[in-house]
């Protein structure tokens, strides 16, 4: 594939902790490349490096060598104040915790990051990404109001609103029960479809893990396989293959 057909790509990157005398590596020589109109897990034993990958794809992570890409540009180049404006306008976040301002409505939650910007979305555009997650009757409640499925909906809208190239999304479900987990996933689902977007999930969850085209293994920081469109079964005795080897 060329640049061009990636959101983010991570080329031979490296990143290590100095906790101790000793480093601790938290990526070693990961290569992967997430295609625009997509949908990745990514998986691995407790410390195996999924956060890490996430974080550097996103910036948030300096790294102690290789390079990232986001949506063509090397993020290695960019001064900070650069760096926060390509994360704002094209990478959008979605966490375990839903990270509502619990005193705004849905709609100023989701409107907040185009304002930050410095834009101001039009109402309609705050309506239309409402209404793409499911909640076109909820803009004027509270988080409070809604449940936790409806609330990381919103979180979902918020991180589209500024039409990112990549939606970034650490355990999104880990906090909801199994109907609204199932939920969100349909609708990530949904939103990997776009061919101008891909989306990363990390996720412990085989289950969730099986909605994504390909799942991505990791162990010790490095890369342990991947699986194309797996089932659920499939991702279990992969994971539980890889923790035996981790023990």
């Amino acid at each position: 594939m060329n640049v061009a057909d990636f959101a983010v790509e991570l080329r031979s990157v490296r990143r290590t902790y100095r906790r101790g005398p000793e480093p601790v590596i938290g990526l070693d020589e990961v290569s992967v490349g997430f295609p625009f109109g997509t949908f990745t897990a990514v998986m691995g034993p407790s410390g195996s490096g999924k956060s890490t990958l996430l974080r550097s794809a996103a910036g948030l992570e300096p790294i102690d060598q290789g390079e990232v890409r986001v949506d063509g540009t090397v993020l290695g180049g960019l001064r900070d104040n650069e760096l926060t404006v390509l994360r704002r306008e094209r990478i959008g976040f979605v966490f375990q915790s839903f990270n509502l301002l619990p005193a705004l409505t849905a709609a100023q939650n989701v409107a907040l990051p185009a304002k930050l910007a410095g834009r101001h979305p039009a109402a309609s555009e705050v309506s239309a990404a409402l209404a793409a997650v499911g909640l076109a009757g909820r803009a004027g409640h509270r988080p409070g109001e809604l449940s936790g499925g409806q609330q990381q909906r919103v979180a979902i809208a918020r991180a589209l609103i500024t039409r990112p190239a990549v939606l970034l999304a650490d355990e999104p479900t880990g906090a909801l029960d199994t109907k609204s987990g199932r939920e969100v996933l349909a609708l990530l689902r949904t939103m990997a479809d776009d061919p101008s977007r891909a989306v990363v999930m990390v996720t412990h969850d085989p289950v969730a893990a099986s909605y994504a085209d390909r799942v991505i293994f990791l162990r010790d920081g490095r890369q342990a396989g991947s699986l194309k469109r797996p089932t659920a079964e499939q991702i279990a005795a992969r994971m539980t293959a890889l923790e035996a080897v981790a023990c």
